[in-house]
C-alpha cells in the first residue's frame, strides 16, 4: 500500500519558542521592518530576553501599538525607510550607542520578470531592499564598533540563494544584499555581520502578483520543492541567534532558516 504520510521520526515536533533570559541584557538593537511579521517577532524576542530596540516602521500605528505594549524598552521612529530622513532619526535615536542592527525591512516585486520589469519597480525594490541597508548600516557603523561586540543581521530570502523564487529585482536585491553582508564582514571584523535568508513565512505581507507566466513558472517548481511556511517567531529565533554572542565565532555567514528548502 502506498504511503500517504510522513513516518512519525520524520514529522518535526510543534515549534516552541524558549526564550534565553538575559541574553540581550544591557544590549541596544535597530530593527527595522519592526511593526509586524519577522521584524515584529524578532523585536519581541529582543525585549523578552533583555534588549532595548529602537524599532522602525512605515506605519506609525504599529509601532504605537509595540511601544504601548513595551513602553520601557521600544523606541518607536516611523518612516520611510528609502527617506534620508528617517534613516538620520533612527541614528538620532539610539543617542550615541548601539550593539546590534536588524536590516529586515523589505518589499517584493510580484513575481516580474527582467523582460517585465520596469525601471520604476527596479529602482524602488532596490532603494528598500539593498540601499536602505547600505545607507542605515554605514551610518551606524561607528557606533556599532564602539560596542566592541557587534552583531549586524540583514535579512535576504530563499531568492537571494536562487533564481526560481521571486521576481527579477527582488531576487537580484537579495544577492546583492549577501554580496554586502559578505564584504562588510571582511572589512569590519570588530563588527560581526551575518545573514538570514528566510525560505515562506506566514506574515501579514500580501504582495500582488503582476506577472502571472512568471508566478506560474516559479510556482511549478517551488511547490515541488517547497516546505511548509514557517511562522515569525521561527526565524526571528535564527535572526536572534546570529545577533547575540552565542554566535560568536561567525560572521559572514548565510543561515537559510527555510525548513530545509535550500538542500532541496
Amino acid at each position: 500500500m502506498p504511503q500517504t504520510s510522513l513516518p512519525s521520526h520524520d514529522r518535526a515536533a510543534p515549534w516552541q519558542e524558549v526564550v534565553t533570559p538575559g541574553r540581550f541584557t544591557g544590549l541596544k538593537v535597530v530593527v527595522t521592518g519592526a511593526g509586524s511579521g519577522i521584524g515584529l517577532a524578532t523585536a519581541l524576542r529582543i525585549v523578552r530576553e533583555g534588549g532595548r530596540v529602537v524599532a522602525s516602521d512605515l506605519d506609525a500605528g504599529r509601532l504605537d501599538a509595540l511601544r504601548a505594549a513595551q513602553p520601557e524598552v521600544i523606541v518607536p521612529v516611523a518612516g520611510d525607510i528609502t527617506d534620508d530622513a528617517h534613516l538620520a532619526a533612527i541614528i538620532a535615536a539610539c543617542d550615541g550607542s548601539l550593539d546590534g542592527l536588524v536590516n529586515n525591512a523589505g518589499i517584493i516585486d510580484g513575481f516580474t520578470a527582467l523582460g517585465d520589469t520596469s525601471d520604476t519597480l527596479w529602482a524602488r525594490v532596490m532603494d528598500v531592499n539593498l540601499n536602505a541597508p547600505f545607507k542605515l548600516t554605514r551610518e551606524a557603523l561607528p557606533m556599532l564598533q564602539r560596542s566592541g561586540a557587534a552583531s549586524v543581521v540583514n535579512v535576504a530570502s530563499e531568492a537571494g540563494l536562487r533564481g526560481s523564487t521571486c521576481g527579477t529585482a527582488y531576487t537580484t536585491s537579495k544577492h546583492a544584499l549577501i554580496g554586502m553582508s559578505k564584504s562588510a564582514a571582511f572589512f569590519y571584523p570588530g563588527v560581526r555581520v551575518n545573514v538570514v535568508a528566510p525560505g515562506a513565512v506566514a506574515t501579514n505581507i500580501v504582495g500582488t502578483v503582476a506577472s502571472e507566466w512568471a508566478y506560474a513558472r516559479a510556482q511549478a517548481v517551488n511547490t515541488a520543492i517547497g516546505p511548509p511556511q514557517a511562522q515569525s517567531d521561527q526565524v526571528a529565533a535564527s535572526i536572534t541567534f546570529l545577533l547575540s554572542r552565542d554566535a560568536t565565532n561567525l560572521t559572514g555567514a548565510v543561515l537559510p532558516s527555510d525548513g530545509g528548502w535550500s538542500v532541496r
